[in-house]
Order: structure tokens, then C-alpha cells, then sequence
């Protein structure tokens, strides 16, 4: 009576409690599969002849308090065809495992809300168990399944700071889920990963969004014979914005050369302005808009980027299709070059791709939500020694069962 009890509180399926054992803190259930026979794995006939017993204890999911570990029967066939022995499958722990799928799906979840160093010391484990259980559960979740992908996001981050190592991330824009991580921004770096998604994933997507920096439009056309190469709107607006603060910032310093009174208006105005003149007009508060009337009565020049900047967005929010983006876009060109001469020019070269947004409007600034997380997770990262460790957690992240990590 006890040990049904026991196999109905244990709750895994096609498992029978034989025995338990008790302590203080800790349960020890013998247990074994309800099965009577077992498949070989050579010639794949049903056995039912019993060889050997063989026992060994796996961690399990705790019950109440007290932690459970399961003393396991792997029984061992000998099979009628062949007359190999082999032991048995068992659906709820891996060969030479030392814990079983729950627990591990258990503690995995942990780490993906917290690190492995916190939740090692949580449940009375080492780190190297921790992350040995973490690998075991994204294992098997890969491949991640592409046969959906038809819009791809590629960006590229420096995850250390200042010292120019870059990796790229690769992301389905349409699901906004990480998809890949690629350890060096080289074309053939790249190549090598997408190329192992196969030719029927690459076939089927439709549009690749990238930045300006890294010209992958080669290395698109080459293996993703029916994809458009699009610019996303997120990565000209940085630009501009990268410009106009620059403006204000030598704005600043033409006021060192001006007297006194000239300096103290123009420098007070700029000072301490450039959320304002980059954060979109209809979004500011009162104070904030007063705050810009200033810095425009102060600087002309400023004031005409900041207006430029304004039509800019309001061309990408407002166009209904590509033919009326592209001729906003070209009138808004013929009157920017004068004022942003580095941005203009750099526009004028991907016109093509960047008018391409207007068609399906794919945004790509979703990678940039996920390029925040990967720095956080990095941080929090203890145990992940390799750029594949690495990898691999940002995949569980991303891609954890029932969407909990999200």
C-alpha cells in the first residue's frame, strides 16, 4: 500500500516504487520500469529474457523538503535473436546521468531567471553539476526548429567593451527570438553557420534586415537566393542621431570662442540637451519642449538637424507604401546633404536597401533588446567557460519550453 502510494506521488509515468528508504532530509525510492520487456538496441526484436539487475542512484525532484534521489533499476536483457545482452531504455533518465530530465528541466529554469553560482549554492550542488545539467537540457533542445523562418535579423556587438571583438547575433524578426550566435564578424564565420541550417531553411527566407557596418549583402545573395536585402529604419535613425549630437557638441565648443555673454547663452542652452533634441518632439513633456525652444533660439544650426530629424521619423511612420517613402525620402535628401554630410552620403549608398523597409516596414530594433540581454546574461554567466557555453545559454534563454524564460 505504502509503495503505491509512493509510485502515485512520484508521478513519473511507467515507474514502480519497489522500496523506500528514509532520513532526515533526504527519500531514497527503489524503483524500476513497469515494463516486462525491453528492445535491443542491435536488431531491434522485443526480449523478454531478464539478464542482470543493475542499480544506481540519479537525482530527482524534491518532495516537500526533504531531496529524493532515486535508487534505479537499469535491468539488463539478453537478447533472443542476436544473444547480446543490453540494458534497457529508460524515458525518465539518460545513460550515465546522474539525475533525471525533470530534475534537470528543473534547475535549468533556475539559471535561466538567476546564475549558475546562486543556484548551485540553492540546491546543495557544485557549479560543474549545475552547468553540466544545463548543457544536457539545451542539448536537447537543438536544433532549434527553422522551418518557419522567413524574415532573418543580423546585427553585431561588442560584448567586452572597448576591446573591438565582436560577435553576431542572428535573430527571426518575426518570432523575436535569438536563432543564432556567430563567434567573429568574418562573411566566412557567418557562411559556416547559416550554411548549417540547410539549403531548404535558406531557400525560404524572404528578407534579411543588417546594418551599415558589415556589408553581408555579398554573402546574402550568395546562400540566400530568394531573400531582399533590407536596411532597417532603426539603424539610419542612429545614425542621424549620431550626427546631430555630434552638431551639438561642436556647438559647445564654438562657444568657447565667442564673448562672454554669447558663450554663457549658447553653452547654457546645449548644456545637458541632448536627450531632448534626440528623443521624439510629440513625446516630450512641457518643460522638456520649453527646454528645446532654447537650445533652438540658441543654435540655428541645431535647430534645422533637429527639424531634419523630426521629418526623417515622420517619413518612416507615415508612408503607406514604397513608392511615397522613396520620393519623401529623395526630397528629404536633396535637403539634408548640406547639414548631415557624413549620414547623407552613407543613406544615398544603401538607398536601395533602406527604401525596402517601407515595403514590409521589418524593424530590426528588436536586436537591440536582445543584444541587452546577451551583456546581462554574459555578466551573470559564471560557469561558461567557451563562446559555445555561451551560445548555448543565450539559445535556452530565448528558447526555454512553454516560453518561461520569456
Amino acid at each position: 500500500m505504502k509503495n503505491r502510494l509512493l509510485t502515485k506521488l512520484l508521478n513519473l509515468p511507467g515507474v514502480i516504487v519497489e522500496e523506500s528508504q528514509e532520513t532526515e532530509n533526504t527519500l531514497i525510492l527503489f524503483v524500476k520500469s513497469d515494463k516486462k520487456t525491453a528492445v535491443c538496441p542491435r536488431c531491434g526484436q522485443i526480449s523478454r529474457r531478464l539478464h542482470q539487475n543493475q542499480r544506481y542512484l540519479v537525482k530527482d525532484l524534491p518532495i516537500g523538503n526533504r531531496e529524493v534521489i532515486l535508487s534505479v533499476n537499469r535491468r539488463r536483457f539478453k537478447c533472443e535473436n542476436c544473444q547480446k545482452p543490453f540494458s534497457e531504455s529508460l524515458d525518465f533518465v539518460t545513460k550515465k546521468k546522474s539525475f533525471t530530465h525533470r530534475y534537470a528541466q528543473s534547475i535549468t529554469q533556475q539559471v535561466v531567471h538567476s546564475d549558475i553560482k546562486n543556484v548551485a549554492d540553492n540546491n546543495g550542488l557544485t557549479c560543474e553539476e549545475v552547468e553540466s545539467m544545463v548543457m544536457y537540457f539545451t542539448k536537447s533542445m537543438l536544433p532549434i526548429d527553422l522551418n518557419n523562418l522567413r524574415r532573418l535579423g543580423i546585427d553585431e556587438i561588442s560584448l567586452v567593451k572597448g576591446q573591438g571583438k565582436f560577435i553576431v547575433v542572428l535573430v527571426d524578426l518575426e518570432t523575436h527570438k535569438l536563432i543564432g550566435l556567430v563567434p567573429a564578424r568574418k562573411q566566412t564565420e557567418i557562411e559556416k553557420v547559416m550554411q548549417q541550417w540547410g539549403e531548404k531553411v535558406l531557400a525560404q527566407i524572404e528578407e534579411v534586415s543588417i546594418d551599415m557596418t558589415g556589408n553581408y549583402k555579398s554573402l546574402i545573395r550568395k546562400i540566400c537566393p530568394n531573400a531582399e536585402v533590407t536596411v532597417d529604419r532603426f539603424h539610419v535613425v542612429k545614425m542621424i542621431h549620431q550626427e546631430l549630437n555630434q552638431a551639438r557638441i561642436d556647438q559647445k565648443k564654438t562657444a568657447e570662442e565667442l564673448n562672454v555673454k554669447a558663450r554663457a547663452k549658447l553653452f547654457g542652452s546645449l548644456k545637458g540637451s541632448k536627450y531632448i533634441l534626440l528623443k521624439a518632439e510629440n513625446k516630450l513633456s512641457l518643460k522638456q519642449k520649453e527646454k528645446l525652444e532654447q537650445v533652438k533660439g540658441a543654435s540655428p544650426l541645431v535647430e534645422i538637424m533637429h527639424s531634419l530629424k523630426e521629418e526623417l521619423h515622420q517619413i518612416f511612420e507615415e508612408s503607406q507604401n514604397l513608392g511615397e517613402g522613396t520620393l519623401k525620402l529623395m526630397d528629404w535628401l536633396a535637403i539634408a546633404q548640406n547639414y548631415y554630410r557624413k549620414s547623407v552620403p552613407t543613406i544615398k549608398r544603401w538607398f536601395a536597401e533602406i527604401v525596402g523597409y517601407f515595403e514590409n516596414r521589418t524593424t530590426n530594433g528588436i536586436v537591440e533588446g536582445i543584444n541587452n540581454k546577451l551583456k546581462l546574461l554574459k555578466r551573470c554567466g559564471f560557469g561558461f567557460r567557451n563562446f559555445r557555453n555561451f551560445e548555448l545559454r543565450a539559445l535556452l534563454f530565448w528558447h526555454f519550453p512553454n516560453n518561461l524564460a520569456q
